[in-house]
């Protein structure tokens, strides 16, 4: 199975894990939110079944757009949640992957450094991958840090931290959440 995901998402693909399970009756309440211990805290009950792979594809539009940003110097990264594999597939075909830039970090991976490894780590990669909320802000900061001015765009709640520190935190209009449009300075329509 791991062998097929790295596949998969080497490709650019986003892969889902089909699993089931058999629980007792009455052991979930209607309603009940699940959270990520019901899964994890449990002897082994899960069994793999099948891979579900989505394709994303970069609009061309936000390929020109990068490679128009590149022509007038502008660096351009990429934060994502995606598993890396699949992040460093749609970074290079956003052109985000070069010559100086030839790999992906993880969230993980930023969690475990200091600052100053931190604003290594920013001029280093152009494709941060399995990001949290708590990563695009020290990346943003790490940026500055670093005498970057720093644009963030995002359209979701979990963005809006990074669009505040951001030197021009730009929301998206019609997709984003009023969380976003809140904490930017612009918003695409």
């Amino acid at each position: 199975w791991l062998e097929t995901i790295a596949t998969l998402s080497s490709h650019g693909l986003r892969v889902l894990a089909l699993l089931r399970g058999t629980l007792d009756k009455g052991s979930v309440k209607e309603g009940e939110a699940l959270k990520p211990e019901f899964v994890r805290d449990r002897e082994p009950w899960l069994t793999l079944v099948g891979l579900c792979a989505i394709m994303d594809p970069p609009r061309p539009e936000c390929i020109d757009a990068i490679a128009e940003a590149h022509g007038a110097g502008v660096r351009v990264a990429m934060i994502t949640g995606d598993h890396r594999d699949t992040a460093l597939a749609i970074g290079a075909n956003l052109g985000l992957v070069d010559a100086e830039h030839t790999s992906a970090i993880t969230g993980p991976e930023l969690d475990s450094m200091n600052d100053d490894e931190i604003k290594a780590a920013v001029m280093k990669y152009n494709v941060f991958a399995r990001a949290s909320p708590e990563n695009k802000i020290r990346i943003v900061k790490a940026l500055q840090a670093q005498g970057e001015v720093c644009s963030m765009t995002g359209d979701g709640v979990n963005d809006a931290p990074a669009l505040k520190a951001a030197d021009m935190g730009v929301a998206m209009g019609k997709e984003g959440t009023d969380v976003a449009r809140e904490a930017a300075e612009m918003i695409l329509a």
